[in-house]
């Protein structure tokens, strides 16, 4: 079950400041375009409302998890709105804790080889390199040297001009902001169209550099 949701996280789009209304048609606009996950910041106002909307909505189809979660209660909290994965900005023990004892996925945000070595300590399966464009893709190679076996995401200034790079130094997931998802922007039919075409570009690139299913569900 955790490789099945690692595999989903390879491309997640991390929505920010989203409109309650809008959440289901973004997403369904993402998951045409391919995608598999998504994650909505905690720091959202409704966020927790809006994971129990995308579940109740797409169920099994949609992978939703939570971002940006600081602490433990934000991150009990997001996962009883239906959370499958908890995703952090920085390394707290408390939080991977937490996930832990409820079976979900937690992603905490590391820099460093010594977050690392203490995230692998408390079970952790993937880590989110964080912000990835200060390091940038070279670092995260150099990561893989020492640390082969752990997941990594690359998030925070990732975009269809430099994802190739990251995806070939040896980032296993990459977390793409309001380079594809601008919640702003979406007033209008056509613009969801815009989205899930944005996606396709994407998902035909992750596909072409990582050996995982991107089919269309």
């Amino acid at each position: 079950m955790q490789e099945e949701i690692l595999n989903k996280l390879c491309l997640t789009p991390v929505i920010r400041g989203v409109e309650r209304d809008k959440i289901v048609p973004i997403t369904e606009a993402l998951l045409i375009g391919g995608i598999k996950a998504v994650e909505i910041t905690a720091e959202t106002p409704g966020a927790a409302a809006m994971i129990a909307d995308v579940k109740k909505e797409f169920g099994t189809r949609m992978l939703v998890g939570a971002g940006t979660v600081l602490d433990p209660e934000t991150a009990k909290e997001m996962i009883a709105s239906g959370a499958e994965f908890i995703v952090s900005p920085g390394l707290n023990i408390d939080t991977i804790k937490l996930t832990h004892r409820y079976r979900k996925l937690c992603v905490p945000g590391v820099l460093t080889p010594t977050e690392i070595s203490q995230a692998l300590t408390y079970g952790v399966a993937m880590v989110k390199v964080f912000p990835a464009h200060v390091m940038g893709p070279q670092y995260i190679k150099s990561l893989k040297g020492p640390f082969p076996d752990i997941k990594v995401m690359a998030t925070g200034g990732i975009h269809l001009g430099n994802m190739e790079e990251y995806l070939t130094s040896g980032a296993d997931a990459v977390g793409i902001g309001s380079q594809l998802v601008r919640p702003s922007a979406y007033q209008k039919t056509e613009d969801y169209t815009s989205l899930e075409q944005l996606t396709e570009d994407y998902v035909s690139m992750v596909k072409k550099k990582i050996n995982l299913s991107f089919s269309t569900m």
